[in-house]
């Protein structure tokens, strides 16, 4: 089948553009820009396009001959851009995928949400049925595209709308970066108790649920939370991590008080934006240490059959000897 990946040179994209090739699939990436080391995309044999979702033509271009259309595409802490660039990009954007995509008669069409919609989980773990609490510009567009892709599959189009816990593994330079470099250094602060719940999802867990969903007759008009089969408090993910990096007994884990991280995170973001600077801490950053985010994965479970078939700490053992193999610790 040929495949199209919008947002396909980026983490997860690349690695679900690597797995559908080894399956034998025609797969075209699209994506506004190149991320790391998208020549092999190339080199196993896949094709790339740079161009942006909120571009018809661009995406007329990508979708030509598509049997099946995964879209992770998103702006998600861009600088200098104004709060409606999100809207642009997350929700337009989605609704111009999805219009060339009925108009090209697509077989079936997956959407990559975030569990973030759901905000702060009160009474965990959470199901797909949680109050909707998005609480910054990503995961409230995020979700705004959401009824859109219902509108379509109310209309007859093949769509499944997919909700990933926190991703990680190799190939990701950022988001569990910080804490392999921290714990590296020896220590790693925690603001807070430290007892509030993360819940994360090996990127290559991830994948095999995006397979699974993109089968026509499979979740179509459904809504799954796609997590790992384990979630834990913040603290127990560094203690984890440190386990990973053969350091569980030597890391110090000093705690302090939240407010004034929380205060620092969004000065720091205010004085930062106008120079095009990337904050060292931000007000999403530091929701990591207070907002629970532990979710029930049972749906999926029973109506795509799936799996999470890596462990957290073969998930993060793999993710320490990518990070060292690239000399990013």
């Amino acid at each position: 089948m040929r495949i199209v990946v919008t947002g396909g040179t980026g983490f997860t994209g690349k690695v679900l553009v690597k797995r559908l090739l080894s399956e034998g699939h025609e797969v075209l990436a699209l994506d506004y820009q190149e991320g790391f080391k998208t020549a092999e995309i190339k080199d196993w044999g896949g094709e790339v396009i740079i161009g942006s979702v909120t571009d018809k033509s661009v995406v007329e271009k990508a979708l030509k001959g598509a049997d099946i259309v995964h879209h992770l595409a998103a702006a998600f802490r861009e600088l200098n851009v104004p709060e409606s660039y999100y809207d642009e990009v997350n929700v337009e954007g989605t609704r111009n995928v999805l219009e060339i995509a009925e108009k090209q008669g697509v077989k079936k069409f997956v959407y990559c949400s975030t569990c973030g919609v759901h905000g702060n989980i009160d009474h965990p773990p959470a199901d797909e049925s949680a109050p909707i609490n998005a609480a910054d510009y990503y995961q409230q567009t995020k979700y705004l595209a959401e009824p859109i892709v219902q509108e379509f599959a109310a209309r007859g189009m093949k769509c499944t709308i997919l909700r990933p816990t926190a991703l990680y593994g190799p190939g990701d330079k950022d988001r569990f970066g910080m804490i392999f470099r921290r714990i590296n250094k020896g220590s790693f602060p925690i603001f807070g108790s430290g007892k509030v719940f993360y819940h994360p999802v090996y990127v290559e867990n991830y994948v095999d649920a995006t397979l699974l969903a993109q089968v026509p007759g499979v979740g179509d008009g459904e809504t799954y939370l796609i997590g790992d089969e384990r979630y834990l408090s913040i603290e127990e993910l560094v203690l984890e991590v440190a386990t990973a990096m053969g350091v569980r007994d030597t890391v110090k884990i000093p705690h302090y008080p939240l407010m004034p991280l929380r205060i620092a995170g969004h000065l720091t973001e205010w004085a930062c934006k106008p120079f095009g600077v990337a904050p060292p801490i931000f007000p999403r950053r530091v929701d990591w240490y207070r907002q629970n985010r532990a979710f029930d994965i049972s749906k999926a479970k029973r109506d795509l059959a799936y799996q999470p078939m890596v462990t957290l700490e073969e998930g993060l053992k793999n993710t320490y000897e990518w990070y060292r193999a690239e000399n990013f610790l």
